[in-house]
């Protein structure tokens, strides 16, 4: 009996480590693509440099621009925690989505903290039914952006905020945010969206635009 449990545990002991492995290299076979999605996106504008692994799902690297519009720049690719079963189990059911998160500096510190994160909600009505449906259409309406402030005094031309806002709508950004402390400007992607070289191009030009936008504030 006691044998049989032996062989049970070293053969879960191996199952598990084989799982790990395959699941790692899976990951950094993602992580290698990855990059090459961040620096063919940079079009020869900026190389990334010195890539390592914080974990066996999370990858860093740092970036150079030759411009000054970003200082300390860096991304960090999120992917699934493959090689732990459970954890990776847990990220299916919350339906977590693999991320790109650029990091950096701006010129000048931001004066305000500024977030904004894009939600994309959708809904269905059940049981309604072809003579029932005419009473239960719904509406569905479009609204302009919202701001939430803690500030005391809010000016009535929020320019800066507003074409941030709508930056970021019309791409696919996750989440953007401006603080005064380093790092002062953060956006994150859907991983996926990297896959296509446009999508990817347009991330980085929108980062520059939303950089701009943030320097043109402050002055």
């Amino acid at each position: 009996m006691g044998r049989l449990l032996a062989i049970d545990v070293i053969a879960a002991v191996l199952s598990l480590g084989l799982w790990y492995f395959l699941f790692a290299a899976y990951n950094r076979r993602r992580g290698a693509h990855a990059l090459r999605w961040v620096q063919s996106a940079c079009a020869g504008k900026g190389r990334v440099l010195e890539p390592r692994w914080l974990s066996s799902s999370r990858l860093y690297a740092r970036l150079q621009f030759p411009s000054r519009s970003f200082e300390n720049a860096h991304v960090t690719v999120r992917f699934r925690p493959r090689p732990l079963p459970v954890q990776w189990l847990l990220s299916c059911w919350k339906k977590q989505k693999e991320t790109l998160t650029f990091e950096a500096d701006l010129g000048g510190s931001p004066s305000v903290h500024l977030e904004v994160v894009r939600h994309r909600w959708s809904g269905h009505s059940r049981g309604v039914t072809a003579w029932r449906r005419d009473q239960r259409e719904w509406d569905v309406y479009e609204p302009g952006p919202v701001i939430l402030t803690t500030r005391t005094h809010w000016k009535q031309d929020p320019t800066a905020e507003l074409n941030t806002l709508m930056a970021v709508r019309q791409q696919d950004v996750l989440q953007v945010r401006f603080n005064p402390e380093s790092p002062q400007f953060s956006a994150t992607i859907a991983l996926d969206a990297m896959e296509d070289p446009r999508t990817a191009a347009d991330f980085l030009t929108t980062l520059r635009e939303l950089a701009a936008g943030a320097s043109a504030h402050r002055q």
